[in-house]
């Protein structure tokens, strides 16, 4: 549906990267070139805005709403604001391939064009076909006073229009065109899953087939250092959003990756080193010194810091023709007993999925960062009742085999302060990916959780992390294990008794 766009002062039509760079140098404060030759932006919003953003409705949800007459006051006063504003116009396509593929555009100031530039590294271009279907429109000198920091974001799904108030954070563009597409997909018989994906080539697996893999997982888990991370030739495909249709039919969203910056090292992710320190990429909120030394490590400001790249300035699979999915992997960023790997049991997957558990990051900002965190499917974007996502999972599974897998991309044994914890590292998690590819990893079920954990693993190092009691019976601590273990079983019923509508089969 296109909306008919506020009138300004003047209007940028789909400026190309160059331009946007020179007005960014140009009108922007707190814009350094760094030592890669790409700029970067220090925000003043360092990351999403969840308690200002709310659902245009009047019939109120499980999702935060606001009535249909104050959202309309507001977006008048966007409107005239606009009108004295020179504004850059964006559009694209949110996935490639015609017949999935849907019009999207940005409108915003240009007096930030670093977000425009952004959000054009991530869209698919627009062709002569081009309807825009989504509108963002994005004022980030325009503050909504009595609002969660004085910032807005109104979405409208009737129309399909996500309106912007205050923030500077390029992720409200992102997800703006994002978390609308969310229903989209919903209302097409699929599934939206905030979810990178990866494909191992048919030279390297057991089937001579290629096969796909989905890694869902809240943002700054390890979603994208999973996908991009090389396994037996892996090749990544997207970074954040894909579709999952009936039969396990996937289609892929986003042009570019938007990568959490934060503890970067080419050694570990060399594929997002690669993107991130290319002349071309966009940094927002990453440690940069005046004279442009970059310091991905450096947390003072914030832990994090974005950049965005295009994919075709990496090795990358094309995102079109995909196989339909293997593999799913759920990441869980925890720090007790969950082990690095757990192979869920068909009616197991819908279970933890709709768990959703992990510890929060500095993405979803200072109120989740480090706490222990309950988000069905790891998707903080949902439109409605999220038990629509897990009963709408159970749907698609009836349609074809999926794997299941549960990852831990944290700890076991405690938190990073307790020495006696051990953390679930980059290779090992590398080492994960490839037994379960090759079929190597020999499985026993766990007695607590009922799920399958690794009795063996080739090239990995550390049995403890396979069987987290194992740990705990080192260092006489089965008590602690036992007493965590009851914990987690009461506290998943009751979560997962508070949704009315969920399909019983969840829950056991």
């Amino acid at each position: 549906m296109s909306v008919q766009l506020p009138e300004a002062r003047s209007v940028a039509r789909n400026p190309g990267q160059s331009q946007l760079r020179e007005w960014v140098l140009e009108y922007m404060p707190n814009v350094v070139e760094t030592e890669f030759g790409n700029l970067c932006y220090r925000a003043r919003v360092k990351s999403r805005l969840g308690k200002s953003t709310f659902f245009v409705s009047d019939v109120p949800n499980a999702k935060p709403t606001i009535p249909r007459e104050e959202a309309e006051g507001w977006a008048a006063k966007q409107d005239a604001y606009i009108a004295d504003q020179d504004m850059v116009l964006v559009q694209g396509y949110i996935g490639p391939e015609p017949g999935f593929r849907t019009g999207a555009q940005l409108y915003m100031e240009r007096s930030n064009s670093n977000v425009p530039a952004m959000q054009q590294q991530l869209f698919f271009p627009p062709d002569e076909d081009f309807v825009p279907e989504f509108t963002v429109i994005y004022t980030p000198h325009l503050p909504a006073p009595g609002k969660p920091d004085d910032c807005l974001i109104t979405v409208d799904l009737d129309t399909y229009t996500t309106r912007v108030f205050g923030s500077d954070y390029f992720g409200e563009s992102k997800m703006g065109g994002l978390r609308m597409w969310n229903k989209l997909v919903f209302d097409r018989g699929g599934l939206a899953m905030h979810s990178g994906a990866k494909t191992f080539p048919a030279e390297q697996t057991p089937s001579g087939q290629e096969e796909l893999a989905l890694i869902i997982g809240l943002s700054g888990t390890g979603k994208t250092t999973t996908t991009f991370r090389n396994v037996r030739g892996s090749l990544p495909v997207q970074d954040d959003f894909v579709a999952l249709m009936p039969g396990g039919k996937v289609h892929t969203t986003e042009d570019g990756c938007f990568a959490k910056t934060f503890g970067l090292d080419p050694d570990d992710e060399p594929t997002i080193y690669a993107g991130a320190t290319s002349p071309e990429a966009w940094l927002e909120s990453v440690s940069v010194t005046d004279d442009g030394r970059v310091d991905f490590f450096d947390t003072d400001y914030t832990a994090n810091g974005r950049c965005t790249f295009e994919l075709g300035g990496i090795r990358h699979r094309d995102p079109r023709d995909l196989p339909p999915a293997k593999y799913l992997f759920i990441l869980n960023r925890n720090e007790n007993i969950v082990p690095a790997v757990a192979k869920l049991h068909p009616e197991q997957a819908a279970y933890y999925f709709m768990l959703g558990e992990t510890k929060g990051t500095s993405a979803g900002g200072a109120a989740e960062s480090g706490k222990s965190l309950r988000v069905p499917g790891t998707n903080p974007f949902w439109f409605e009742d999220d038990a629509s996502q897990a009963n709408r999972l159970l749907e698609l599974l009836d349609t074809f085999e999926l794997e299941v897998y549960l990852l831990n991309t944290g700890r076991v044994g405690g938190p990073e302060a307790d020495e006696r914890s051990k953390k679930v590292r980059i290779p090992h998690s590398a080492a994960v990916q490839n037994g379960i590819v090759d079929g190597s990893i020999r499985w026993v079920e766990d007695p607590d959780f009922g799920y399958l954990v690794a009795e063996q693993l080739p090239g990995f190092d550390d049995p403890e992390l396979l069987q987290p009691r194992r740990l705990y019976e080192r260092q006489d601590r089965s008590e602690e294990y036992e007493k965590i273990v009851e914990q987690l079983h009461l506290e998943r019923a009751a979560y997962l008794a508070s949704y009315d509508g969920l399909d019983p089969r969840v829950t056991g």
